[in-house]
């Protein structure tokens, strides 16, 4: 094939110039608000700047001072115990409401999955204010059955373990439904001559769940642990429309994100606050890398 000169290409670009001209405010708007942002990130990682006045060039400073910063690897720590509480129960219940939505004897399947969907495209201020009501400290609703019933009331915001805890279950009752649509859609891709002749052999539900479900849809479920581990690395809107920038008692809340913010918007840091972010992005990158070799070991069995 005939190489295709720099005049060529041009003139094939002028030819077709109005269809350039049709698709080039995506590339703008792209090239000024997503990929110009990304690089002036990394850029004013190796710079001090308060965002008013001269930045300081100072290297691999900021990235040293990151990684002896008791305050960031507090947030890395409540970052990864965030996702520890909320990815295990979310994704087996995902995993049960779909093995249930699939089964053929359930009748108004689309109502349910319409209603298991609802809570993910819920505004997540609305419904932060709500869980805060509910795990209030001294009104909350939660306290209010406990007193009912005889109980002490818990201290709920006050306590390093349970801040953890709450915040937890605002991601399980966001997402839970959304994976639940994906595990539906890949046991859909599953076979019923499985199921049949697992019942045929005297199987029942739970032994046709762990045995024939949960095997078949390994990729799946790797793909939404990836996805998890990265919207939990982005955790940002719950613990702070919860708790605040100061993130709780001693902290408990802050997640990674949140301690980005608050180096950049409200301490003015922005070049640190950059750095934070790069480092984020490695930590997302190595587990995104991680997911893959363990996807490429399952498909190569």
């Amino acid at each position: 094939m005939k190489p295709v000169g720099k005049g060529s290409l041009w003139r094939k670009v002028y030819k077709n110039r109005a269809l350039y001209l049709f698709i080039s405010p995506f590339y703008i708007l792209f090239l000024i608000f997503g990929l110009f942002p990304i690089f002036f990130s990394l850029y004013l990682s190796f710079h001090k700047w308060s965002g008013l006045g001269k930045m300081e060039f100072v290297g691999l400073k900021q990235f040293t001072y990151l990684l002896t910063d008791t305050t960031f690897w507090q947030s890395v720590g409540n970052t990864f115990a965030i996702w520890f509480l909320s990815t295990i129960p979310m994704l087996f219940g995902a995993l049960v409401i779909a093995f249930l939505l699939n089964t053929p004897l359930l009748k108004f399947k689309g109502f349910y999955r319409t209603a298991f969907f609802v809570t993910n495209v819920t505004s997540i201020v609305a419904v932060t204010i709500i869980f805060k009501s509910i795990f209030g400290n001294h009104f909350g609703l939660l306290n209010y059955v406990f007193t009912m019933i005889g109980l002490n009331p818990v201290e709920w915001l006050n306590s390093g373990i349970l801040i953890k805890v709450v915040i937890a279950s605002m991601v399980i009752w966001r997402w839970t439904g959304y994976n639940a649509i994906i595990y539906l859609a890949g046991l859909q891709s599953i076979p019923n001559t499985l199921y049949e002749a697992a019942k045929i052999d005297g199987a029942n539900l739970v032994q046709m769940f762990f045995h024939i479900t949960i095997p078949l849809l390994r990729p799946i479920i790797l793909f939404t642990v990836l996805m998890t581990t990265i919207g939990s690395m982005q955790l940002f809107t719950e613990p702070q429309v919860l708790l605040g920038n100061s993130g709780g008692v001693g902290g408990a809340g802050v997640t990674i994100t949140m301690y980005m913010y608050k180096q950049a918007f409200v301490d003015n840091q922005y070049g640190y606050a950059s750095a934070v972010s790069w480092v984020l992005f490695g930590i997302i990158a190595l587990f995104s890398l991680l997911n893959w070799k363990i996807v490429q070991k399952t498909g190569a069995k």
